[in-house]
Formats: C-alpha cells, sequence, structure tokens
C-alpha cells in the first residue's frame, strides 16, 4: 500500500486565491504521481461533493473532498496558503488545506487512516505544527502520524523518595452520552465530528461521549448496555441515521454534522438540558428522514419541498409499475379491456384478451397505491413512522372521496402535522412505550379521518374536479403554453424539485385518465428526454467543445436520454450550468408546446421511446422530441461557441479562454 501523503503532494507555499484553483493546483500533484488518471474528471467530482455542503471549518481548514472513479488510490494533498482561500467557513479563509481523493471503491483500511487524519485536525498542536513547518517531506510525515525517533531519558543519579500516595476520592458519576456522527461522502466531516464530541467531553470532566461513526468504511454499532446507560443521545449527521430505533427514548439533540465539529459543547449542554427537564423522544421522532438530508437551519419553505418530494419519491416506483401494466394490458387488448371482467374469476390461458386483462387489472392494483403511498409517505417524511399509518387513512379517504392526488398531498401533510404535534406532548414514562405503537396511530388516525372526510374533504374533491374540467377544455392557444410551462419545468433542474412538481402532476392525472391528462403526461416525457439527447448530440456534432469525459458521458445520455431519464444531463449542466440549462429549457419548451398541440397522448407514466407504441399520435409526438433536441443542441453548440476563445479540441477536448492565456483554467462549480 503506497504511502497515502509523500513530500511531492506537499506544497507549503500555496499560490491560489480561490477554492478552486487550490483544488486544481493539488490535484495536479495528484495527476503526476498517478494517483488520479483524469484531471478534469476528478476536479468535477470534488466540485460536485462541495455543491452539496461547504468543506471549510472553523480554526483555518479547508479539507475538499470526494470519491471518484478518477482516483486509483486514496491520497492526500495538502497546501498552505499565506493569504487564505475561502471554503465557506463561519470564521473565515482557511490557510491549511487538504485534499482528500478516494477511490469509488476504496478499501476499508484506507478510509480508516483517512479518518485518523479527520481526527488530527481538531488538534492544536497539530494544526499549530503544519503552520510552521519548513520542510515538506517531514510536514508529509507529521500528517501521516509517522512516529519520531525516541529521545533516551537520563537515568536519575540519587534513589527517589516514596511517598505515600494519597486516597483518591471516589469519582463522581459522569453524564453519559452516545453519539451517531455521519455525512454524504463519509470520509472527514463524519470523523472530525467525532473527535470534536470526544474532546468536548473530556474538556468538560463529568461528561463521557461515546460515538458511533458511520462513515464510509461501514460502521460499528454501539453495543446495547453502552446506549441503554447512556443519559442522551447527540446525531449529527447529513444522511439518515442508520437503526435510528435503538435511541428511543432518550434526551436528543438533532443537528447536522457541521454542527458537532464547530460547537460540541454546546451541543452537551442541550442535551443535559433536555434531560434535567426529562424530554425524551418516541420511537425515531426526534427528526424527520427528510431533516437529516439537510441543514438544521433549513425554512419551513425548504423542509416542505424536501416533505412532498419524499412522498413522491416514494410514490414513482409505484406509478412507474403500475402505470406500464396498464398501458400493456391496453396495447395487447384495446382500449376495452378495462371492461374485462375479473381474472380471478375467468381466465382462458389460451385467449390474448385474458393476458392482456392480467395486466391491466395487475396494474391497477399498483396504480391505486399512488394517492395513499404519496401521502403516507409525505407524513413519513415530517414524522418519521409514527406518520405512516395516518398518512395512509388520509390518503385512502382521498381516493374514496374523490379528491384525487390534490387530496393525497393534503392528507400527508394533515398526518405529519398532527404526528408531530402528539409528539411535542409530554407523556408519563410508563405510557411512552406504547406511545408509537397505540397512541399515536389511533389518535391522529381519527383526527385526519374527521378532518378529510367531514372538513376539507369536499372542497379539495370539488377543486380537484375543476382541474379536470380545465385540462379537459384546453385547446389552441391554452394546450400550447401550458405545454411550454411543463416543459420549462422539466428541464430547469433536470430532475430535480421542479422537475418533480411536473412530473407529480402529469402523474397524478393518470389516476382517473382524461384526455387532457393523458395529453399532459405525454407533453412532461417528451420534454423530459431532451435535455440528454440533446447533450449526446451536440457532443457527437462538436466534440471539441467539450472536455474527453464529457463526451464519454455523451454516449450514456443517449440511452438515459431514450429512456427518459432526465438526469443523463447533470453531468453536462454541472460542468457548465450558464449554457446547458437555458439550452436545455428552450428545447424542452419547444417539444412541450409541439406535443399539446399535436394531441398527442400517453397512458404509460415513463418508459421513454419504449412506449411509442403506447401513444396517440406517435410519428408526431418523435418529430415533437426531435424539434426540441435540434433546438437544444443547437444553443449549446452556440454558447460553447461564444466564448471568448474556442477551444482546439486535442485529447481532453474544450478547456476555457484562461486557458488560452496561459491561466490554469477553473474547474467548474455544480448547479
Amino acid at each position: 500500500m503506497s504511502e497515502l501523503i509523500t513530500a511531492d503532494l506537499v506544497d507549503l507555499d500555496l499560490s491560489a486565491d480561490t477554492k478552486e484553483a487550490a483544488a486544481r493546483a493539488l490535484a495536479e500533484r495528484m495527476a503526476a504521481r498517478g494517483r488520479v488518471t483524469d484531471l478534469d474528471g476528478f476536479l468535477a467530482d470534488v466540485a460536485a461533493r462541495e455543491a452539496q455542503m461547504p468543506t471549510g471549518l472553523d480554526g483555518g481548514i479547508g479539507i475538499p473532498h470526494c470519491r471518484s472513479e478518477h482516483v486509483t488510490e486514496p491520497t492526500l494533498a495538502f497546501g498552505r496558503s499565506a493569504d487564505g482561500i475561502d471554503f465557506g467557513a463561519p470564521d473565515g479563509p482557511a490557510d491549511l488545506i487538504f485534499l482528500i481523493a478516494a477511490p469509488a471503491g476504496a478499501d476499508d483500511a484506507h478510509l480508516t487512516i483517512l479518518s485518523s487524519l479527520a481526527r488530527q485536525l481538531m488538534d492544536e498542536d497539530f494544526k499549530a505544527a503544519l503552520r510552521t513547518a519548513t520542510d515538506a517531506g517531514a510536514t508529509a510525515a507529521l500528517i501521516r502520524g509517522d512516529e519520531p525517533e525516541p529521545t533516551p531519558e537520563p537515568k536519575p543519579t540519587t534513589e527517589p523518595t516514596t511517598e505515600p500516595e494519597p486516597t483518591p476520592a471516589a469519582p463522581a458519576a459522569k453524564f453519559k452520552i452516545v453519539a451517531v456522527t455521519s455525512c454524504p461522502t463519509g470520509i472527514a466531516h463524519t470523523y472530525m465530528a467525532a473527535e470534536s464530541l470526544e474532546k468536548a467531553g473530556r474538556e468538560a470532566g463529568d461528561v463521557e461521549v461515546v460515538v458511533e461513526t458511520q462513515g464510509s468504511a461501514g460502521f460499528t454499532r454501539l453495543a446495547p448496555e453502552v446506549i441503554a446507560a447512556a443519559d442522551g443521545v447527540i446525531f449529527a449527521h447529513d444522511v439518515p441515521v442508520r437503526e435510528k430505533d435503538r435511541f428511543a427514548g432518550k434526551p436528543t439533540v438533532d443537528v447536522g454534522v457541521k454542527a458537532g465539529i464547530n460547537r460540541p459543547a454546546a451541543l452537551i449542554g442541550e442535551v443535559r438540558e433536555k434531560a434535567a427537564r426529562g424530554e425524551t423522544t418516541s420511537g425515531a421522532a426526534s427528526a424527520t428522514p427528510v431533516d437529516r438530508a439537510g441543514d438544521a437551519g433549513d425554512g419551513y419553505g425548504t423542509k416542505l419541498r424536501k416533505w412532498l418530494m419524499s412522498g413522491v419519491s416514494y410514490m414513482v416506483p409505484f406509478v412507474a409499475a403500475g402505470g406500464l401494466l396498464i398501458a400493456l394490458g391496453f396495447a395487447i387488448g384495446g382500449y376495452t379491456i378495462n371492461k374485462a371482467p375479473s381474472v380471478a374469476e375467468h381466465f382462458v390461458w389460451t385467449q390474448t384478451d385474458s393476458w392482456a386483462a392480467l395486466l391491466f387489472q395487475v396494474g391497477s392494483v399498483a396504480f391505486a397505491f399512488l394517492v395513499p403511498v404519496l401521502a403516507g409517505f409525505i407524513a413519513y417524511g415530517m414524522a418519521d413512522r409514527p406518520g405512516l399509518v395516518p398518512g395512509f387513512v388520509g390518503g385512502s379517504i382521498a381516493l374514496t372521496i374523490n379528491a384525487g392526488f390534490l387530496g393525497g398531498l393534503a392528507a400527508g401533510l394533515i398526518a405529519g402535522g398532527v404526528v408531530m404535534a402528539i409528539q411535542k406532548v409530554h407523556v408519563p414514562p410508563v405510557l411512552r412505550g406504547i406511545m408509537p405503537v397505540v397512541v399515536i396511530p389511533l389518535i391522529s388516525s381519527a383526527v385526519v379521518g374527521f378532518l378529510m372526510f367531514l372538513v376539507i374533504g369536499k372542497p379539495i374533491a370539488s377543486l380537484q374536479r375543476a382541474l379536470t374540467d380545465w385540462l379537459n377544455s384546453l385547446s389552441g392557444a391554452n394546450a400550447i403554453i401550458l405545454g411550454v410551462v411543463l416543459g420549462l419545468m422539466m428541464c430547469f433542474d433536470l430532475g430535480g424539485p421542479l422537475n418533480k412538481v411536473a412530473y407529480a402532476f402529469a402523474v397524478g392525472g393518470l389516476a382517473n385518465p382524461t384526455e387532457g391528462s393523458l395529453k399532459v403526461m405525454a407533453a412532461v416525457m417528451a420534454a423530459g428526454m431532451v435535455p440528454p439527447l440533446a447533450m449526446a448530440l451536440a457532443t457527437t456534432v462538436r466534440g471539441r467543445l467539450f472536455t474527453r469525459t464529457e463526451r464519454e458521458n455523451g454516449k450514456a445520455a443517449w440511452v438515459l436520454g431514450a429512456s427518459f431519464i432526465t438526469e443523463g444531463a447533470i453531468p453536462f449542466a454541472a460542468a457548465d450550468p450558464l449554457r446547458v440549462i437555458p439550452a436545455s429549457m428552450a428545447g424542452g419548451a419547444v417539444t412541450g408546446a409541439l406535443s399539446m398541440a399535436f394531441g398527442c397522448t400517453l397512458r404509460a407514466p415513463h418508459g421513454g421511446v419504449f412506449v411509442v407504441p403506447l401513444i396517440g399520435n406517435p410519428f408526431l409526438y418523435l418529430i415533437a422530441i426531435a424539434a426540441g433536441v435540434c433546438v437544444s443542441t443547437a444553443l449549446v453548440v452556440v454558447l460553447k461557441g461564444m466564448r471568448k476563445s474556442a477551444p482546439e479540441g486535442g485529447e481532453d477536448g474544450a478547456g476555457d479562454a484562461t486557458a488560452q492565456k496561459g491561466e490554469k483554467p477553473r474547474i467548474p462549480v455544480a448547479a
């Protein structure tokens, strides 16, 4: 196993003035030693990780890091900046910059060594030594943790006098805390937060902190007796805590991983205060699955978006399976197959219509879960497992009263809110065990049922009918405008929240399909196919405008676009958002408008070109897609060609204007 860092990977006079330039300077050292195979591809991965969460830490530290397929072995590079570089830390620029590169399949031993570095960065003496180091080799040895040669101690000249040792006082009982730390990459912040919390516990004197690090190298579960003996729990994480129910019934503080690094003493104080007040959690209610993936300071609008996306993400598999089975049933048996008798009572093995009816009826059963699953997992996103029962109940009621997709949205939000309110009520310890199993499901289901049946259900059902009637009445210019709007939404964030809103709107109409809702579904899928297909075509016709990595991604984008996977364009948008996203939106708007103008319909919620036989007016539908792809391709080629100095091609494809002037090009920042 090669050394993680050597003198060649140390720059004690880093001259970069931005985090992108710093990452490039250090990555070039890695590439020179053969540890990075594709410099631009690796830097794009670094930029994508940086876009998730800034990697600057208090105390003048920047620690950009990522796992990348362009890395041959785990590697560290270190740079020291005299002026400091902004990595997004609250206390200002960083002068100590570590670039950590891990292969996509790094083994546990390497990652354990990387985690030890993260812990070292919590040591003030270690940081002081790095700031005063003058030799690159000695600095690399310090970072590796090489042991210095021991200095022999002089022998005493006289026999020491022995004095009786005082009897130690009985130690006071310590406040015991168990903690879990994790971050999206699981290499740096996970272990730095752990070290920070443990150090704060030692400094407090009367606190004992035991941490479970859920990092990339896996995790070792805390012993059940350790958790049982704990007086409080701290979760410092930006990804879901695994097996969180183990910590139920304890005073809990739940924050992002950076809080664990920057203010560990405050977190210990918070959990001690909660313990003093007798506050505990029931089940995993202290935080929601969606909250865990974001920052603790998210506003209500951000949380609402995440709750809704939680429901949509769980709903999509039901939509895809059920919708495609229904579409296949129609394709084989015709549009009258929905009137066939139940296959449980009448099924002839040799008749095509029986098989078509089987596909249709299985798909219908799967599709019937659409609204309940949407509502149930919106509530789950808000209140964790206790929200599932009232959410599913509310979603089923929405179907019963014909409130449809809108009713499911409302039911999920109401169910989650009711459960969250119940969880805030202080209950006697004797009842805590039955709260998540009996009390919360019982009360929340009753409240949600009352509200959906008697209060808000009927108004929402009326609104749903009005929306359906409006879709059916669309024609001419109004239909085209709706197609433009849907196309823009599908291509704005390429699989992000706005894209999912448009897709969910279209899929919701398939629950009770009408001519208008089928047109909307067709327009949405067509527009969603445009960005990856356009990027694939652009890399084919004007490859010199793209890097070698982008040209390789372009080959995969053909298949992704044809399969209606809009996310296939994300690598291109991450590298050049100001050119790729506007071009994609323009093409998507054209395709959406043409699909609506041509009156194309679609009964399948997914499938891309593979469900063309199920599309109404399939030839015109393909023309609409082709037109949008051509528009996006032309625009992205023109926009990339308008740069001050067009790239000349070559081994790595396009560079930017700065590269032509002899300056180091900066890595792109992900959108």
